[in-house]
């Protein structure tokens, strides 16, 4: 399984579009790593992970063809994940298709929205549940419940499982329900992507991680055995709010056994 991270920043992306703090600037002048798309991933070049709004630029950079998804994946329903609009160019008149070739999972705020938007398209959507898996060709995904999300809102993390190998892509988690934990008990991951949205600097909001929370959680999942000494760590969803440039994010991550992602880069779990 390869899963190649396609955007790693939070909603506002890194440098943000108005943003003028430390780590803006220094993404500006540094570029490289520190510049950061809203997150989404793909594995395989057939399981597509969300779509913010600049999926065509990160198609475009990583080469990823839409004509090889098998299917879309949404989280949840925020703007930087669920770019709606993005649907329309996959058909007439954008393509010669009269069908999406691709088949969209997602929960039930997110399938009302995508039919209340094209109540007519011929989509082949399907609502997902917490905890429910569903197969979709050699694969098997597990959504597990996220602290996330609006107000009654089923927010997902995916466990992903193909040919003998389980990867969790964990964006906009916060910190998980005990129900979540005690489901993830059941796997044995071989890499997980995980938010770090907060960096270093913790807040009141508790749909997301700081650092500190992020490497806590690491260790739980370390300790009830879902994560193993050779299990992947990866981190995503990363915001100038955080105050870190990627290089300090690896300093402080790097004693963890954890990664910061970038865009663009691949997880190869083969």
């Amino acid at each position: 399984m390869k899963i190649r991270l396609l955007g790693t920043g939070a909603a506002d992306g890194i440098p943000a579009f108005h943003g003028d703090c430390r780590i803006c600037r220094h993404a500006r002048e540094h570029k490289g790593k520190n510049i950061r798309s809203r997150s989404s991933a793909v594995v395989d070049d057939c399981l597509k992970l969300d779509l913010p709004p600049e999926t065509l630029m990160q198609m475009h950079q990583s080469g990823t063809n839409a004509r090889d998804w098998s299917a879309v994946l949404f989280t949840h329903m925020d703007e930087d994940h669920f770019a709606v609009d993005q649907l329309q160019y996959a058909l007439f008149p954008f393509t010669d298709m009269d069908h999406v070739g691709f088949s969209i999972f997602a929960n039930a705020m997110v399938t009302d929205a995508i039919w209340e938007r094209y109540p007519d398209w011929p989509l082949d959507v399907a609502v997902t549940r917490s905890f429910c898996p569903f197969n979709h060709l050699e694969y098997v995904v597990t959504p597990v419940r996220a602290m996330h999300g609006r107000p009654g809102e089923d927010a997902h993390n995916f466990v992903i499982e193909r040919g003998g190998k389980t990867f969790l892509y964990a964006t906009d988690t916060g910190i998980w329900p005990e129900e979540t934990w005690f489901a993830l008990r059941d796997f044995k991951l071989d890499a997980m992507v995980i938010e770090c949205t907060n960096g270093f600097v913790p807040n009141d909001y508790t749909g997301h991680l700081d650092l500190k929370e992020c490497v806590k959680s690491v260790d739980r999942l370390r300790k009830q055995g879902t994560v193993g000494d050779n299990t992947r760590i990866v981190t995503t969803h990363h915001s100038h709010h955080g105050n870190a440039t990627h290089e300090e994010l690896e300093e402080a991550l790097k004693p963890h056994g954890i990664e910061p992602g970038y865009d663009g880069i691949l997880i190869d779990i083969s």
